[in-house]
């Protein structure tokens, strides 16, 4: 018989039973510290990501016409990734990435700009909410694709693939509540709603909320930045474009909008702050493909595809931090699914992987040395070819080089040079969309390019020997490859293919990307429909072409 026993012993029963009570509430109290120390709250995730901005427009990366304070907060206190990719440099191929953990190129028509959303393309979103999230968003989410219309689609998705939105409460006209900016900013009082799924759905739960702006994609409000304390002369031209005023003005009509997503964000993190819920919540910010400038948005160059990127989380990630790991769209649903201990079970295979051991470790520059290149892509963008042609193309990128194979060098990268006026069938708009008074109609030609003041100040005055250079550099036919040293070359001007000194880096990249493209069964390498992606349907509108002559 044991000691303990014994002393239970000297006791009336009534004083033992009482005993032992006490002992198994002090057991059951001490096992409850030990398993909520050992297992922490599971995180809240804010994901925040504008419409179409490059990595150099926020003020931490050293833009001075750009006001980014929340960005830079989450940027300062967390890490801030200088080598993030989008999927693709068009939202819909680019945000497909985001959600699925896959390339554009392995999810068919749900890759694809303006087509249709199959159920099998399953987002993270979809697991996070089956695994005790409340997930919703507002905004922009997972588009332009569609969604089931009706029961006659019923291979289509019914609800965006962002999640259940919340953006009834919106701006009004006139009202004095009506904060913003320019004209061209959207109706949505982002972080309204936000507030509102916080204070009305989210209940004890963590939760999952996708912020997707709509800023800064165009129509941009023209001199909007004039009613700013923004000055021309502060306003930085990348090196693709031209330096004229009404290229800067573009540029900071661009910044107009920057800074509203920024706002709001702003709001997001004061209001967590607030409730006590911010030191629990994963702040994830991005934007979802470069500046839609020429030669920026739907191309392959470092404008069209490195875009900012910064987490947030001190409880569990070293913050003051910069990394300079290439990571990818693709990375973000296995990390995310990670850090909230949900399954990838239900989903299509995932190709990226999860950055968690580079978001928990304490190093900077290069952590994970081992993750050398990341990958993205674009087919179609706009209707801007015969037959609604794409303008298919496959992108490896390292810390310091960018290969670009552009897959069919025969075809117009801007789009095509004339387009038949619609209603007809074989007449056509002027060349170049130039009319008889020399004034440029953006729906004429071009028409990967969104319509704006820079591009048509580019086209009308492409016989200027100062802006000539810059509308060949938009518009014209490129080479199969493009290999660039984006250190010292982040405009991508100086195309290194073939240059002895890179012979090696080229062989390399071209390896490297070969071999993931048939890893990943990419159509157009490994077949055995090549074609396959300009089959898709597109279900906005469409454009005509005549045929050329050759691709």
């Amino acid at each position: 018989m044991s000691r303990v026993q014994i002393k239970f012993q000297k006791f009336p029963v009534v004083n033992r039973t009482i005993q032992l009570l006490s002992l198994a509430f002090l057991a059951l109290f001490l096992f409850s510290c030990k398993t909520e120390k050992e297992q922490p709250k599971r995180p809240n995730i804010l994901f925040a990501i504008s419409d179409d901005q490059s990595f150099a427009h926020t003020s931490v990366a050293g833009c001075n016409f750009i006001e980014t304070p929340a960005f830079d907060r989450v940027a300062t206190e967390g890490i801030y990734f200088s080598n993030c990719i989008a999927g693709s440099p068009g939202c819909a191929p680019s945000r497909s990435s985001i959600v699925t953990g896959r390339y554009h190129w392995q999810n068919e028509q749900s890759g694809q700009h303006a087509s249709s959303w199959m159920k099998k393309h399953v987002p993270f979103i979809d697991l996070l909410d089956a695994n005790g999230y409340v997930t919703g968003r507002t905004g922009k989410g997972v588009s332009p694709f569609y969604y089931a219309r009706n029961e006659a689609d019923s291979l289509w998705r019914k609800t965006d693939a962002g999640g259940i939105e919340w953006s009834k409460i919106n701006y009004r006209k006139g009202e004095t509540t009506d904060e913003r900016t320019a004209t061209g900013i959207s109706i949505r009082n982002y972080f309204a709603n936000f507030k509102y799924f916080i204070d009305s759905v989210k209940g004890d739960k963590p939760f999952f909320f996708w912020y997707g702006a709509h800023e800064p994609h165009r129509v941009f409000e023209q001199d909007s930045w004039k009613r700013t304390d923004k000055k021309l002369e502060n306003s930085k031209v990348p090196g693709f474009l031209p330096d004229h005023e009404i290229v800067r003005g573009d540029v900071l009509d661009y910044a107009v909008e920057i800074e509203w997503f920024d706002i709001h964000l702003q709001k997001m993190l004061t209001y967590l702050e607030e409730i006590g819920e911010l030191e629990n919540t994963v702040v994830i910010v991005t934007s979802d493909n470069g500046m839609s400038f020429p030669r920026a948005k739907a191309n392959g160059y470092e404008y069209g595809i490195h875009v900012p990127f910064a987490v947030r989380f001190p409880r569990d990630f070293p913050g003051g931090r910069i990394v300079e790991d290439p990571i990818s769209f693709a990375d973000l649903a296995p990390t995310i699914l990670e850090l909230s201990k949900t399954s990838q079970k239900g989903m299509l295979p995932i190709s990226g992987k999860s950055i968690l051991d580079i978001l928990k470790s304490r190093k900077q520059g290069v952590v994970n040395a081992n993750k050398k290149y990341v990958f993205s892509g674009r087919e179609r963008h706009s209707s801007s070819r015969y037959l609604n042609w794409g303008y298919p193309q496959r992108m490896i990128r390292s810390k310091d080089f960018l290969l670009i194979w552009n897959m069919k060098p025969g075809r117009w990268p801007a789009g095509a040079p004339q387009r038949i006026v619609e209603g007809t069938t074989n007449e056509l708009w002027p060349m170049y969309g130039i009319d008889k008074n020399g004034v440029f109609h953006s729906e004429w030609a071009f028409t990967d390019i969104d319509a704006a003041p820079s591009k048509s100040f580019i086209v009308e005055n492409m016989n200027d020997k100062t802006v000539a250079t810059y509308f060949h550099l938009a518009i014209d036919k490129r080479p199969e490859y493009e290999l660039f040293d984006i250190q010292k070359d982040p405009f991508c001007l100086n195309n290194l293919i073939e240059n002895p000194n890179f012979i090696s880096v080229e062989k390399e990249m071209k390896s490297a990307l070969l071999d993931e493209l048939k890893k990943s069964g990419d159509p157009r390498v490994i077949g055995p429909d090549k074609e396959i992606f300009d089959s898709y349907i597109r279900y906005s509108r469409l454009r005509e072409f005549p045929k050329p002559a050759s691709e």
